[in-house]
C-alpha cells in the first residue's frame, strides 16, 4: 500500500531533501507562470484588442510548449537511474541524445506554431484580432528551439539535484521580459511599435536568452558533480536507439499533460455560450487553480528525481520511504491550500477582477476548486512517483480516459444540456480528477506488486 507506517526519522531525512529540491524548481515554475501574466497585463495596457490577439496566440503556442518539455522530461528520470546506478560517465551521452531530440522537437514545434495562423479562420478569430495573433505567434516561434534544448539542460540540472542555477536564471528571463515588452510594444531604442505582437518578440528573446545563458553556466561551472558529467567535448551523433528510448517514456508524459492543460483551454469553449460574465469567472477561478496548482507539481518533480535515483539502485526501501514521505506532503499542502482558499476566497477573486458579478460567480467556483485540490494533489503526485520508476504509458491511458473520456463530456452535458452553468464543468472537473487519483493510486499498487518493489524486500539485484 502507498502509505503505511513511516517512522519519523525517515519522514524527517526524506522532507529535508524533498524541500531542497522542491523549493528552486516551485520558483522556477512560478517564474514560467509569471511570464504569461506578465505579456497579458502589458498588452491588455495597450488595448483590448491587443490583449485579446496575445491571448489567443497564447492558446497556441503553449499546450505544444507544454507537449514539448513534457516529453522531454524523460531526460530527468533517465538520468536520475544512471546516477542511482552509480553509472556518471553514462550521463553525458544521454544528456547528448537528449538534446539531438529536444532541437529536432524544438524545430518542429516551431514549424507548427509558424503555420497556425492558417487555422484561424477555421477557428473562428475575428479579422481585426487575426492579424495582430499572426504577428505574435510567428515571432514565439523563433524560440521554440531553444526552450526545447532549455528544457533538456534544465532537467539535467535538476536530475544531478542541482536546480539553484535553473532558477536563478529564469528569475533573469523574468526580469529581462518587462524592458523587452515595453522596447517592442512602444517601439523604443529605434525598434517599431509592434502593440500586443511585441511581446511575442519579447518572449523569443528570452527564451534564447535563458537557453544562452544556462550553457553557459554549464560550461564554464567547475561544480564537482557538472565537472564529473560535462557533455560538451566528443559530442556523439544522433544516436536512434537512444532517442527512440527518450521518446518512448517521454511522449506518453508529454501527451499526458497536454491531455490535462487542454481540458482546461477546451473549458472556456464549452462555457462560452454562458456569456462573458460565465467565461470571466471560469478564467478568473482558472487562474486563481492554476498558481495552486504549481506546488504539486513541483513537489511531484522533485519527487521524480528521489524516486528515480532509488529506482536506479533498486534500493525498495528507501524508495518506499521517499514515496511515503511525497505522499504525506501532498496532502498536508492540499489541506492548507483548501483552507486558505476557503478563507481568502473572496480576496482571490478580487486580485484578478473588479466584477461584482464575476468575482461573485468565480467565489462559488472556487468552492469546486478546494473540492478538487486534495484529489488533484494526489493524483499529479502518484504521477511523478510512476515518472521515476519509468512507468509512463499507462498512466497516460489512464488520464486520457479520466480527462476527456469522464471530465470533458460529462462538463460539456452538464453546461450545455442542464441548468447548472458553469458549475457543471467545474462538477466534471472534480469527477475526472478523483477519477484519475483512484485510477493512478490503483496503478502504482500494481506496478509495485509487479516488480517485488517493498520494503520488507530492500533491495533486489
Amino acid at each position: 500500500m502507498p502509505l503505511p507506517y513511516l517512522p519519523a526519522k525517515d519522514f524527517k531525512h526524506h522532507s529535508r531533501r524533498l524541500g531542497v529540491l522542491m523549493l528552486p524548481i516551485l520558483i522556477t515554475q512560478f517564474r514560467q507562470a509569471a511570464l504569461g501574466v506578465v505579456d497579458s497585463i502589458m498588452a491588455g495596457r495597450v488595448s483590448a484588442l491587443d490583449l485579446a490577439a496575445v491571448s489567443i496566440g497564447t492558446g497556441i503556442w503553449l499546450p505544444l510548449f507544454l507537449l514539448s518539455s513534457g516529453i522531454l522530461l524523460a531526460t530527468t528520470p533517465l538520468i536520475g537511474e544512471k546516477i542511482g546506478q552509480d553509472r556518471l560517465s553514462d550521463v553525458p551521452m544521454l544528456t547528448q541524445q537528449s538534446l539531438w531530440a529536444g532541437l529536432g522537437i524544438g524545430v518542429i514545434g516551431a514549424m507548427l506554431v509558424t503555420a497556425s495562423p492558417a487555422l484561424f479562420g477555421l477557428m473562428g478569430v475575428p479579422a481585426d484580432i487575426a492579424p495582430i495573433a499572426s504577428d505574435y505567434v510567428q515571432a514565439v516561434a523563433w524560440g521554440f528551439p531553444a526552450i526545447a534544448v532549455y528544457a533538456v539542460l534544465r532537467c539535467y540540472c535538476e536530475a544531478l539535484s542541482r536546480p539553484e542555477p535553473v532558477t536563478a536564471i529564469s528569475i533573469i528571463g523574468l526580469l529581462a521580459d518587462i524592458p523587452l515588452n515595453y522596447v517592442f510594444i512602444y517601439g523604443k531604442l529605434g525598434m517599431p511599435a509592434m502593440g500586443g505582437a511585441g511581446c511575442g518578440v519579447a518572449s523569443a528573446i528570452v527564451m534564447w536568452l535563458n537557453c544562452l545563458l544556462l550553457i553557459g553556466y554549464l560550461f564554464f561551472s567547475q561544480h564537482r558533480i557538472f565537472r564529473q558529467t560535462r557533455f560538451f567535448g566528443r559530442f556523439a551523433p544522433p544516436s536512434l536507439p537512444h532517442i527512440k528510448t527518450l521518446l518512448a517514456l517521454g511522449l506518453p508524459i508529454g501527451v499526458s499533460i497536454f491531455f490535462e492543460a487542454s481540458l482546461f483551454s477546451l473549458a472556456s469553449l464549452v462555457i462560452s455560450p454562458l456569456g462573458e460574465i460565465a467565461v470571466a469567472s471560469h478564467q478568473v477561478a482558472s487562474a486563481v487553480t492554476s498558481q495552486i496548482f504549481m506546488i504539486p507539481v513541483s513537489l511531484a518533480m522533485a519527487l521524480t528525481i528521489m524516486i528515480s535515483n532509488r529506482f536506479g539502485e533498486k534500493n525498495w526501501a528507501q524508495l518506499i520511504a521517499v514515496q511515503r514521505t511525497g505522499l504525506a506532503w501532498a496532502v498536508i499542502i492540499a489541506l492548507i491550500s483548501m483552507v486558505l482558499t476557503a478563507i481568502f476566497r473572496q480576496e482571490l477573486a478580487a486580485a484578478f477582477t473588479d466584477n461584482i458579478e464575476v468575482m461573485q460567480k468565480a467565489m462559488l467556483l472556487l468552492l469546486f476548486a478546494i473540492a478538487y485540490q486534495l484529489v488533484d494533489g494526489w493524483q499529479v503526485t502518484i504521477a511523478g512517483i510512476l515518472r521515476g520508476m519509468q512507468d509512463t504509458t499507462v498512466p497516460m491511458l489512464l488520464t486520457l480516459f479520466c480527462y476527456w473520456g469522464v471530465a470533458l463530456p460529462l462538463g460539456t452535458y452538464l453546461v450545455r444540456y442542464t441548468d447548472t452553468g458553469a458549475k457543471g464543468f467545474w462538477l466534471a472537473l472534480v469527477t475526472g480528477l478523483t477519477l484519475a487519483a483512484i485510477l493512478l493510486t490503483a496503478r502504482l499498487i500494481y506496478f509495485e506488486r509487479k516488480r517485488g518493489i517493498h520494503p520488507s524486500n530492500p533491495h533486489l539485484s
